[in-house]
């Protein structure tokens, strides 16, 4: 029988793991988030457990699958168990699955904190979104000892449609910082052109497809290219997480003494967006600070 499977975060890309999970026959046992009501809302779906403690999620299941938002609320839901409550407590056997976009270092420290309790821990960072989140074709960057990726690859096959495993603890979160960096570069890039091409009134779906067939194309292009023209910035990926993601990246330059100034400044206009209270729009939203026009600073 499958391992009985729980989940820690369920918005966006969570629940939707969770559901594409059940169709595939998964027992999907549990579910937790810090906002109980969205919690219960997929529990009563799914037909399972809207835990009240993370005790209780690794109490119910085998397998914890987390996607959290930051560094922070990473480290408070494996914190110790002695301190209060934690997903660790009476863990050992148990393998948590981190999916979240967060620092590598905590990646490496969970896994240490996990082997402690007696129990493992893989990293699946994830490229793609919403759509593929419920669809099962989410592209997984793995990272940790390759037995415990092999115990957990069945699993994953069903959330992806393709998946590498790229090392030790912290290597798949350094490569998807990677990731991140580059696309938050090009949207925000995308979006100047684009800009620029209005001004010039330039028609833009026909700009749109000269970029196609040039050295201007763009996996962003294909993604929010479109949305950009039409201001239709509904969230798959929102630019508090562009920003977040883009810090990380930044971070580690630094710490190996690199100057990344396109990240610096794509980085800034995220935080700018996020100061304008557009935080919550998708990163193609950096196009509303671009176009003439469109959005007033709040700043004179």
């Amino acid at each position: 029988m499958p391992e009985k499977i729980g989940f820690v975060g369920v918005g966006r890309m969570g629940a939707n793991m969770a559901r594409r999970l059940k169709d595939c026959h998964y027992p999907v046992v549990a579910v937790y988030d810090a906002r109980t009501d969205v919690a219960r809302s997929l529990a009563q779906e799914l037909g399972c457990e809207a835990c009240t403690t993370l005790a209780r999620m690794t109490e119910l299941s085998e397998v914890i699958i987390t996607v959290v938002t930051d560094d922070k609320a990473m480290s408070a839901i494996y914190g110790s168990p002695k301190k209060g409550d934690s997903l660790l407590a009476n863990a050992a056997g148990k393998l948590f699955i981190n999916c979240a976009t967060i620092t590598p270092k905590v990646h490496v420290d969970v896994e240490k904190l996990c082997r402690k309790a007696g129990a493992e821990s893989l990293e699946a960072c994830m490229a793609s979104s919403i759509t593929q989140a419920r669809e099962g074709t989410l592209y997984l960057m793995c990272g940790g000892d390759e037995k415990t990726f092999r115990r957990a690859k069945s699993l994953l096959e069903k959330l992806s449609a393709s998946m590498r495993y790229i090392g030790q603890a912290g290597q798949a979160a350094n490569v998807k910082a990677l990731v991140n960096m580059v696309m938050n570069i090009n949207t925000a890039a995308l979006a100047e052109g684009l800009a620029l091409g209005h001004a010039l009134k330039l028609d833009l779906a026909m700009l749109r497809e000269v970029f196609s067939q040039t050295g201007a194309n763009s996996r962003v292009l294909q993604t929010d290219g479109e949305d950009m023209q039409n201001r239709e910035h509904s969230c798959f990926f929102s630019a508090a997480h562009a920003a977040k993601d883009s810090g990380i990246a930044l971070k580690l330059g630094q710490e190996k003494g690199l100057n990344l100034p396109l990240a610096a400044a794509t980085k800034k206009q995220y935080v700018r967006m996020v100061k304008e209270g557009l935080g919550e729009l998708d990163k193609s939203g950096v196009a509303e600070l671009t176009f003439k026009g469109r959005h007033k600073s709040r700043k004179k």
